[in-house]
């Protein structure tokens, strides 16, 4: 289907939207009135800017207070709409939309609205342009979608229709099923916005907090299907107004709705794309570092052994049962300190994955390999992470594996695979994120929780496939600046974390010290065995309990931008100890600051 989006849900002066738009893939574009009164450009030229990018004009928005109000005000209503058709004849775009009245003089009469709107649509067809008429949320008079459509249906005009905005409609908590009632040659513009789930005044919640589909709580997808029964084939077009997506770079977002504008039309059958392919595990974390003693330093005492080299390229392969790491101290190393710089996904057919990757705007990472090594399919998460799609002792598909040369290896220790992986993302990235990774990689994504951090509010989603085998937690901390603490880590699972958590101290290991406090509150919440509360407080062991059983974590030092946590994990739970949250930051920045 032919896709737009609004000038307004993207940062930047107009005509770096433009580009933006086109480069993602959009079709057309609305044209919000600010944009074009702040561009030195013409309408003409504007006009001319979308035609060599390839873009349709398909809206000029917004028309405001215009119906339903004394005769002088109309009059002076009309004259201004006549400047406005006449400016759309020379930007090329043939529909307005137009807001219901919002205004303390607008008169509660449906008979008027649909005669000044039938009178508005006699002057905007002498211009050759339909007005689509939307009901705002929080419309004076009119606020609902289908009293919208009485009015157009009363006016009975050619030239006017209506606009549905999935936003206005859900957020009211309308019955969309009743879009069915309206022939689909009425509706003129159809704009599509999500939103998280909030308690809050609608018009505040509309102006900063919407999103693009799949990233908040709407069932989008139950309210396109309504409308496309209704026969409409018009525009599928994003209006975000988001006060991120009005600060980030305009590229990323504009490709970040372009995708989640496909996975919505797949969701409902109007696009064929590649199925998912859901990763089954995690074949290996990366680390690039500059310096890899303290790295290797720190997996001797987690118990993993250096177990094989590549063979053309500075990277060693850690292993400790099914938990791999290799550590790389390649060139790019000794830009950023240490860091998780790619993460290898098990996948029963990578190729299919990279398949599905490439059509939903991932970036696919050119790759320098000898002709020996493995060939291997690597796209871009939008934090800059390379995942790599990989088939780890799979008799059929090419193993990763092979290019490396075996170490002599030493016994496996307690902790045997990947727990989960928490990624900290950039500000601007965490809902892209999220929906890059339900919708190139098939994963489920849970509620998203906010966790106190002694600077702010620290935001977590996790995603996950159904067994758990693949579970990364995705954050946006409080103090980005503060890489010790919003750093990335690898949860390592144990069956016994006391075990682990001492002997990696008796390897010479540091584990974060948690608060005595912390303890005492411990001692009040939940019933332990003798000496288990007063063992957990020495080790600096966490402890976590739900219907599903108890979680015991703890967690390493921080080197530079990575740290690990050991997690036994009962097998009915699922959750990362959300609720020990604050107090591992509080005693992270701590760590920190004293220089530990």
């Amino acid at each position: 289907m032919h896709t737009s989006i609004a000038t307004v849900s993207l940062s930047g002066p107009l005509t770096e939207k433009l580009t933006a738009a086109a480069r993602a893939g959009f079709d057309g574009v609305e044209i919000f009135e600010n944009d074009l009164l702040a561009s030195p450009l013409t309408p003409e030229e504007i006009r001319a800017r979308c035609a060599d990018l390839g873009l349709r004009i398909d809206l000029y928005q917004p028309m405001r207070d215009i119906e339903a109000v004394p005769e002088e005000d109309f009059a002076r209503n009309l004259r201004r709409a006549r400047h406005k058709f006449e400016l759309m004849t020379r930007l090329g775009a043939d529909t307005v939309l137009v807001c219901s009245n919002v205004s303390a003089q607008t008169v509660d009469d449906d008979s008027l609205a649909a005669g000044h709107l039938s009178r508005l649509a006699d002057l905007a067809q002498d211009f050759g342009v339909r007005v689509a008429y939307e009901a705002l949320a929080w419309g004076r008079r009119v606020s609902t979608y289908d009293h919208a459509w009485r009015i157009v249906e009363a006016a009975g005009h050619p030239a006017l229709g209506t606009c549905l905005d999935s936003f206005h409609i859900l957020s009211r908590g309308s019955d969309p099923k009743g879009i069915e009632d309206i022939p689909g040659e009425k509706i003129f513009f159809l704009q599509l916005a999500d939103a998280p789930l909030l308690a809050m005044d609608v018009l505040q919640w509309s102006r900063h907090y919407r999103c693009f589909p799949g990233q908040g709580g709407f069932d989008l997808a139950g309210l396109l299907t309504h409308v496309l029964r209704t026969g409409y084939r018009g525009p599928l077009s994003l209006e975000v107004f988001n006060d991120v997506f009005r600060q980030a770079d305009a590229g990323p977002t504009a490709v970040d709705a372009h995708r989640s504008l496909l996975l919505l039309q797949e969701a409902v059958g109007a696009v064929e794309l590649p199925p998912p392919t859901v990763p089954t595990g995690i074949a290996f974390a990366e680390l690039l570092t500059p310096d890899a003693e303290p790295v290797a330093a720190l997996l001797r005492a987690l118990g993993f052994t250096r177990t094989a080299r590549h063979h053309g390229k500075p990277v060693d392969l850690w292993q400790q049962g099914e938990a791999r790491v290799l550590v790389n101290t390649g060139p790019a190393a000794r830009r950023d300190g240490t860091r998780l710089a790619a993460i290898g996904l098990e996948s029963p057919d990578p190729a299919a994955a990279a398949r599905r990757a490439e059509a939903l705007h991932a970036p696919v990472l050119p790759r320098r390999r000898a002709p020996e090594d493995t060939p291997l399919d690597a796209v871009a998460a939008p934090d800059g992470t390379h995942l790599f799609f990989c088939a780890t002792g799979h008799p059929r598909l090419p193993d990763w594996r092979a290019d490396f040369t075996s170490l002599p290896d030493t016994p496996a220790p307690a902790a045997t695979r990947v727990d989960h992986l928490a990624l900290t993302q950039p500000w601007h990235n965490f809902d892209e994120a999220t929906l890059f990774h339900r919708s190139v990689l098939g994963l489920h994504a849970q509620e998203s929780v906010h966790l106190a951090d002694p600077y702010g509010l620290m935001r977590s989603r996790a995603v996950t496939n159904t067994d758990g085998s693949v579970r990364i937690a995705l954050s946006v901390g409080a103090a980005p600046a503060d890489d010790t603490v919003h750093a990335a880590h690898l949860a390592l699972a144990t069956d016994d974390v006391v075990a682990a958590a001492r002997a990696f101290r008796a390897a010479g290991g540091r584990l974060l010290p948690i608060p005595a406090n912390y303890y005492e509150d411990l001692a009040a919440r939940y019933e332990f065995a003798d000496g288990e509360l007063k063992t957990y407080r020495e080790l600096g062991i966490l402890y976590d309990r739900d219907a599903g059983g108890a979680f015991r974590h703890c967690y390493t030092e921080t080197v530079g931008r990575v740290f690990f946590e050991l997690v036994q994990r009962d097998p009915g739970h699922q959750g990362y100890g959300a609720a020990n949250a604050p107090v591992r930051l509080a005693a992270q920045h701590g760590a920190r600051g004293t220089g530990r």
